[in-house]
């Protein structure tokens, strides 16, 4: 695969989960798409619709949110590299409002390509079942994060799992990211108010875990993160790397720092 191809983050998505060879890969070079750009916001696909084609984020997060939430609560987030809604290659009717959360890039991909390159490929099938069965495990962890750790915990748990998983698609090496949202999306996510999610952030960057300026968010102690978080990147599936981003001792330290 040619560097800087436009669906390389796709590339090492899937190779992040299954060794694939670059035959495999090459695979993907004839995929059609369509590059849409959209608005903070904007609504890509809208509960109830049947979709027709998949969404792979290029550039920027995208989030599924709660169509029956007053407050727009999100319950996923999708980095580049994802497919967003790759289970509707198999349920085309959408569950819930796809939005981006800023400025987004997106490939609009035929499902027609996808369903094709799994009768060609049984190792390319192969990971985009793995895919969606990470897509799941993902799905599951935020249910444990809203529903037995406190805000600090959540918060600092959704942080690692972002940086993680965009360490997999080769982007915040450095621990800088660009913000996956505002704070009022980040308690959209955590199921907090924006004023509780404000205080979190200010804790957080108070114990010196991380620094938020505009629209960049940097971690500037990982270790540290990763023990409050009590983060195990275990359930992500990756092949590989995923022993940089453990702790010596996963244990929640979220008791040893109060929110005001």
């Amino acid at each position: 695969m040619q560097a800087g191809f436009a669906f390389s983050r796709l590339a090492d998505r899937l190779t992040s989960l299954v060794e694939l060879t670059p035959e495999h890969l090459d695979l993907l070079a004839d995929m059609p798409s369509s590059i849409a750009h959209f608005g903070a916001h904007q609504t890509i696909l809208r509960h109830g619709d049947e979709a027709t084609q998949c969404c792979l984020v290029l550039q920027g997060y995208l989030s599924w949110q709660n169509d029956e939430s007053a407050d727009g609560q999100i319950t996923a987030i999708c980095v580049p590299g994802d497919i967003a809604n790759l289970q509707s290659l198999y349920r085309p009717r959408i569950e819930g409002n796809l939005t981006a959360l800023g400025s987004a890039i997106v490939a609009l991909v035929p499902h027609r390509f996808f369903r094709e390159l799994a009768v060609r490929s049984p190792a390319m099938s192969h990971a985009l079942l793995l895919m969606l069965l990470a897509d799941h495990a993902i799905q599951r962890n935020w249910t444990v994060n809203l529903g037995s750790r406190d805000a600090l915990t959540r918060v600092a748990h959704l942080l690692c799992e972002i940086t993680v998983r965009l360490q997999t698609v080769g982007l915040a090496r450095d621990f800088r990211l660009s913000s996956p949202f505002t704070q009022s999306d980040l308690a959209a996510a955590c199921s907090i108010s924006p004023v509780h999610a404000n205080r979190t952030i200010q804790e957080l960057r108070r114990c010196h875990l991380l620094q938020w300026q505009g629209k960049t968010l940097s971690i500037t102690d990982w270790p540290g993160l990763v023990r409050l978080a009590g983060f195990d990147p275990t359930y992500l599936s990756m092949r590989s790397g995923a022993d940089d981003a453990r702790p010596p001792h996963a244990r929640p330290v979220a008791a040893d720092i109060a929110v005001a």
